[in-house]
């Protein structure tokens, strides 16, 4: 037996049962390329109707970058109160790990994250862990590409520190690698990976205790709602912190899901994932 969904027509069918939404950014908000204008209207109308919005998102990098991202992809301004980061708890990470050194694995684009860390850097033979924000290059490089260079690390028994666990994302239409395959391939060669974003607890917890100052008093997390698209980051770290949750289909996960009985068809796609969700909908809308 599987646990079929709620299929609300949109937010604004549940938004009353909530004070707060945590939401996920890509695949939800946008697809790397454009903003979805639905999304973000939905958002906006849950916090002018006194809902506050904090955007949950596995970047590797600090929230203070995401609003110029949002800007250059037409997310506004008025959709949301906060931003938390797999950046901002994997800071938290690497400073208890500086001074290292670090192996740095990611393209330069990520360095702001090391940012007032301590971390120094050296190359891997040198190096006391790793610390992982992506491949070098995902426009073009494949998990397969680090083969060699993740074997190494291994029987050197080099921990990571992962700091985006998603696998995978949209980029318009075409799938991209992140740094969670690189985590996911050191972890089967018996490599120790740390995470600190979704779905695991430190991004949670920094996201609630944002959410308490914003509102000024802690909230109660039968009053919060998380959105998000990704099986094993979103929707299962919603199902781990108890929060109701919003599966949004027609994401990363939109070709597994077929047949005439839609809430089924999800539900058994969340079973087959051993997770749950309350709610789910094709696309974010009110």
């Amino acid at each position: 037996m599987t646990d079929d969904p709620q299929t609300p027509s949109g937010l604004g069918e549940i938004s009353g049962h909530y004070d707060a939404v945590l939401c996920d950014v890509w695949g939800v908000l946008h697809n790397g390329r454009v903003s979805f204008d639905a999304a973000t209207d939905a958002l906006q109308r849950f916090r002018d109707a006194g809902g506050t919005v904090v955007m949950l998102t596995n970047a590797p990098r600090p929230s203070s970058e995401i609003p110029v991202q949002f800007a250059t992809l037409g997310v506004p301004e008025n959709c949301w109160d906060d931003i938390v980061t797999s950046g901002d708890a994997t800071k938290a990470l690497l400073s208890q790990s500086a001074p290292g050194p670090a192996f740095k694995l990611g393209p330069p684009k990520d360095d702001r994250l090391y940012q007032d860390t301590g971390m120094e850097f050296a190359e891997l033979a040198q190096a006391k862990l790793i610390s992982c924000t992506g491949l070098f290059d995902d426009n073009q490089d494949t998990p397969d590409d680090y083969a060699d260079l993740l074997r190494e690390a291994a029987t050197r028994k080099l921990p990571m520190i992962c700091a985006n666990p998603d696998k995978v994302v949209h980029f318009g239409d075409r799938l991209i690698y992140c740094a969670g395959a690189l985590a996911d391939v050191y972890a089967n060669l018996g490599g120790e990976v740390v995470f600190g974003g979704k779905p695991h607890d430190p991004i949670y917890a920094l996201s609630l205790s944002r959410l308490a100052v914003l509102r000024g008093q802690a909230v109660d997390k039968a009053r919060v709602l998380t959105i998000g698209d990704g099986l094993p980051t979103d929707i299962a770290g919603a199902a781990a912190q108890g929060l109701d949750c919003l599966f949004i289909t027609g994401g990363i996960h939109g070709d597994q899901i077929s047949g005439n009985h839609y809430a089924h068809a999800v539900g058994q796609l969340l079973s087959d994932h051993n997770t749950h969700a309350r709610y789910a909908i094709k696309n974010l809308k009110w």
